[in-house]
């Protein structure tokens, strides 16, 4: 691809294929190259499609106005998000995370302190994203001399948490359904669950895209209706809790679960509670 212009050394805008513009970025994917340029991109490296221009001219806009080390620091922690925990997320949060860095370090430096109302919250249903969080805030420190506690690693994982939802959805309201939804199987099975289980992570994992599809009124497919009736009738403890958390949802947020919206929580209930089961 030809360099049309270098935004610094870690980005220069080119065409695709089809001719429209793009962003390339990449760790000193632009240093010593040269206006005109063929570049065969090599190593990691990200490509900005101009699908959403708003997105990249506030792309460009971040690349000339912000010093490159903290765009860096975005792509690590995405990377890692990717990567390591197989977890796809949404472009615009290169933006919207090396914004939010760089104001908390500016913040930082005129001695203002934030807190993380949602810091337990985060450190409990959203482990992956609040252990990059906690990986992120060293990032800072070696490269700024910033050191930043917690509430910074949790804002840096809700970045996180909302990438790879809709950025309509209210991440307050999706955790706080998934909280009701844990408090009710606890009181169902009358038990707590271990939080380190492989299980656990994953009916987390779960249920947060389940709570975004109801807070958002996202409707989903029905199609194992035979399966659900097989489960039901298996599973008579797991598929009464499942009741429990269709008459919730129901009346305080008038969202109708489906055959397979109760299927598959009535999959993960069974897991973890036999876990539980036999870890008592």
């Amino acid at each position: 691809m030809k360099v049309l212009k270098i935004l610094n050394n870690n980005a220069f805008i080119s065409y695709d294929s089809h001719g429209k513009e793009v962003i390339v970025m990449g760790n000193g994917i632009a240093f010593g190259q040269k206006v005109g340029k063929e570049v065969t991109p090599t190593g990691r490296y990200k490509i900005f499609s101009n699908t959403d221009s708003e997105t990249n001219e506030r792309l460009k806009a971040i690349v000339a106005e912000i010093p490159e080390e903290y765009m860096k620091i975005t792509e690590r922690i995405i990377f890692i998000l990717e990567k390591q925990y197989d977890k796809k997320i949404n472009d615009v949060v290169y933006i919207s995370l090396t914004e939010h860095i760089h104001g908390a370090v500016e913040r930082h430096k005129k001695g203002i302190e934030v807190t993380n109302p949602m810091l337990m919250d985060i450190k409990r249903l959203f482990k992956d994203e609040y252990e990059i969080g906690l990986s992120a805030i060293e990032d800072i420190e070696n490269e700024f001399g910033i050191p930043f506690g917690e509430d910074e690693a949790a804002y840096i994982a809700q970045h996180l948490i909302y990438g790879q939802l809709d950025y309509m959805t209210s991440i307050t309201d999706v955790t706080k359904l998934m909280q009701e939804i844990i408090d009710i199987i606890k009181y169902t099975f009358r038990t707590n669950f271990n939080e380190e289980s492989i299980y656990y992570n994953r009916f987390v994992t779960h249920l947060k895209f389940f709570a975004q599809r109801v807070v958002s009124d996202q409707t989903y497919s029905d199609e194992n209706q035979d399966l659900f009736d097989i489960f039901k009738a298996k599973y008579l403890e797991s598929y009464g809790c499942v009741c429990k958390i269709v008459a919730h949802i129901k009346n305080h947020y008038d969202y109708d679960l489906n055959s397979d919206e109760q299927l598959y929580l009535m999959i993960h209930i069974e897991k973890i509670s036999t876990k539980a089961r036999l870890e008592h």
